[in-house]
């Protein structure tokens, strides 16, 4: 772990200076937004991958609905006969969770990286570098210790909070609009029998994204900016990949 970290390490500081010319004392924050980015245009396409199968599962609604009247209440053959279709159409019903646990690892690097006063025995550099003043190894408790909330520091973690929240408000609206399309569908669990109170859920998972906020506050600042950028694209990303799926993405809170 201490070789992968020095190794990480170098590169944001490779990256940092490279961005110096133009970014100056900003530039470590820069070379993290841009990683964060980097990270999810690996991942993109497992994210339209899940787009795919999420398309393909309501598509498979109506035969799914079928197999149900079929089996009545054999909930073991219906369980058997829903793996086999999902097995013929090559739907996987887990693939929605791959985009976000492959990006965890890279938030928990930038994690330990940013919380580690010594790297490979030396002193980390890293945590030298500021985003408008505010140290990339500080948190939002230290920010409010030296300036207040409208300090240097305080003010840069406004901002992020202001970002997080104006994209919470985004995904809930949107949820909102796909709310009417999806209410005309039952809540429906993995095996497609209807689970009381699910859609209720459902409802309330959006509001769960301000919870980053939480996030936000508590890491490192590099972990914030990584959380922060991450969520933004999970939000486009989501709005442009379902746009033409009425109640079939609901926004959900993304960590990273």
């Amino acid at each position: 772990m201490s070789t992968f970290l020095s190794a990480f390490a170098h590169l944001v500081e490779n990256l940092a200076d490279q961005l110096q010319p133009l970014f100056h004392a900003s530039a470590a924050a820069v070379a993290i937004v841009l990683f964060t980015a980097l990270v999810r245009l690996l991942v993109h396409p497992l994210s339209r991958a899940s787009a795919r199968g999420q398309r393909a599962r309501a598509a498979l609604q109506p035969r799914v609905t079928e197999l149900r009247a079929k089996h009545g209440k054999d909930r073991e053959g219906f369980q058997k006969a829903l793996m086999e279709l999902h097995a013929e159409e090559k739907v996987s019903p887990l693939s929605g969770c791959l985009p976000g646990l492959l990006q965890m690892p890279a938030f928990f690097l930038l994690y330990h990286l940013f919380s580690s006063a010594t790297i490979g025995g030396d002193a980390n550099a890293l945590l030298g570098h500021t985003l408008f003043g505010a140290p990339l190894g500080g948190r939002w408790a230290g920010a409010l210790a030296d300036g207040g909330v409208f300090g240097a520091a305080g003010l840069v973690y406004l901002g992020l909070f202001a970002v997080v929240a104006a994209v919470a408000a985004f995904t809930v609206r949107r949820t909102r609009r796909t709310s009417a399309a999806a209410a005309a569908q039952p809540a429906a669990g993995p095996g497609g029998e209807p689970v009381p109170g699910l859609a209720s859920i459902g409802r309330l998972m959006p509001f769960l994204s301000f919870f980053t906020l939480v996030t936000v506050a508590v890491v490192p600042l590099a972990a914030a900016l990584y959380v922060v950028t991450s969520t933004t694209w999970t939000a486009v990303e989501r709005a442009v990949l379902y746009r033409d799926m009425p109640g079939a993405a609901p926004g959900a809170p993304a960590l990273v």
